[in-house]
């Protein structure tokens, strides 16, 4: 005897409700959305009661399994030697996927790298590649196979291939403010890392002021989410929650960004990105070779940055990829906003805060995000911070140069800031930790503040 049809009134009504869907009507009901017997309202209003109540692990599931197999899943199991990838939920001034694919490349890794553009208040990887001149993010598959075999690492966007129904379900989440589902995130963000054929998976979470998830505890429950995702389809998995509650490197904005990860592959970038790209390499090199000791693959990768080969390997992506190689050499050929302006401090007194989250917003303000999708943004403008928190500074002193395209432009990122680096007397505010917590199969693990390495109950290092 067949099923009976899928009601869709009955799906929604069951999930306001607070009940569980049955998980077979639940993959009915997605299944009738991609043949087109569901209708985006009735998509849209199951998404507004799921933001509500929320998905059990078994609904979850069914949109994890619906989405990887509504399209192509690449088989890359002939590459002689671990697929992994890194995926991060996003932050001001996170630039960290220019630097760590190459080097994760240098450390023996293929690195299939499917990332996106500018969601929000952070700026996108792919916006970030497309101020290198002609470097091609829409590769095929069968391109981005070639430039993966031959290089080690390609990094393009998701494409009509990969997880079609996921692109549909974000896009309906996007403009009825259900965006923030916990587990139809982790079901977005997974379903196109399984699609790519991994051997191990590394998720960095972003926490603070800047992220999408601001606070710690939701930001946990993302993590766990998609550790189990992976783990349960045998797909070794670990997440970091990394700080953002400051923004991440000197720069903010898609160029501004792209030249200061070109400077961290040379050995001259900030110190905190620098850090966090060699421990998220660490990272994921222990996920294919988890004996190891991890000092002896610390030492490895930060002599694969100090030597310049990974810098090498990113100029062969680039060509591969299109580009032009000559803004890697110098990147002051990327193109930079015609007016440039510092902010200087007027009064003596202590940085107690740089707020990632007004920058962010101000890059979009000066044109450098999206408020549509498909929005045309100018990649040139932004800002860089010249000051940390904890400084003494004194009249004069600068406190960052804000890029914009015109007068009115240059009037906003001066107010914009401003004030984002908050001033004051007595002590600064307290930083979390780089990386405070690290989510494995086996549980977390929290940082010690003193190394920032991090550690479980026990004492037991990792």
């Amino acid at each position: 005897m067949e099923d009976p049809p899928v009601i869709p009134a009955r799906i929604i009504e069951a999930k306001r409700d607070g009940l569980a869907v049955p998980v077979e009507r639940l993959r009915a009901f997605l299944d009738g959305y991609l043949q087109g017997t569901v209708e985006d309202y009735h998509l849209s209003a199951f998404l507004m009661a799921t933001y509500f109540q929320g998905l059990t692990p078994a609904e979850t599931d069914v949109f994890v399994r619906a989405m990887v197999e509504s399209g192509a899943r690449m088989d890359l199991s002939y590459l002689p030697g671990p697929r992994v990838d890194k995926h991060s939920t996003g932050g001001v001034g996170d630039k960290v996927s220019l630097v760590l694919a190459p080097l994760a490349a240098e450390m023996g890794l293929f690195v299939p790298m499917m990332s996106g553009r500018g969601l929000g208040h952070t700026t996108g990887t792919l916006d970030k590649l497309e101020a290198i001149p002609g470097f091609d993010t829409a590769l095929s598959l069968d391109a981005f196979r070639r430039v993966l075999e031959s290089v080690g690492c390609a990094m393009i966007g998701q494409t009509h291939e990969i997880a079609p129904l996921d692109r549909r379900i974000y896009g309906l989440r996007d403009v009825t403010a259900t965006v923030p589902i916990i587990p139809l995130i982790a079901a977005s963000i997974m379903s196109k890392k399984l699609a790519e054929d991994l051997d191990g998976l590394l998720l960095d979470v972003k926490v603070g002021d800047g992220a999408f998830i601001p606070e710690e505890d939701r930001a946990l429950e993302l993590a766990r989410t998609m550790v189990m995702v992976g783990e349960e389809r045998g797909l070794r998995t670990t997440a970091l929650l990394t700080a953002m509650d400051r923004p991440l490197g000197r720069a903010v904005g898609n160029g501004l960004e792209t030249a200061e990860a070109i400077r961290c592959l040379a050995g001259e970038g900030p110190e905190d990105l620098e850090e966090l790209c060699v421990r998220e390499v660490e990272e994921m090199v222990a996920l294919t070779r988890p004996d190891r000791p991890r000092t002896e693959i610390e030492a490895e990768v930060r002599a694969a940055l100090g030597s310049g080969r990974a810098l090498d390997r990113f100029v062969r992506m680039v060509e591969a990829q299109g580009g032009d190689p000559s803004v890697v050499e110098d990147p002051t050929r990327l193109e930079d906003a015609p007016l440039r302006d510092t902010v200087v401090a007027t009064e003596e007194g202590l940085v107690k805060e740089v707020r990632p989250r007004p920058l962010g917003v101000g890059v979009v303000t000066l044109g450098g995000g999206r408020l549509r999708t498909g929005d045309a943004i100018d990649l040139s403008v932004g800002f860089e911070v010249l000051v940390s928190v904890g400084d003494r500074v004194v009249p004069g002193q600068p406190l960052g140069m804000v890029h914009a395209r015109d007068g009115d432009g240059m009037r906003r990122g001066i107010e914009i800031l401003r004030d984002a680096v908050q001033m004051g007397s007595g002590d600064a505010g307290e930083l979390r930790p780089l990386i405070s917590h690290r989510v494995d199969a086996s549980g977390v693990t929290t940082a010690d503040p003193t190394s920032g390495k991090t550690h479980r109950p026990d004492g037991a290092r990792r």
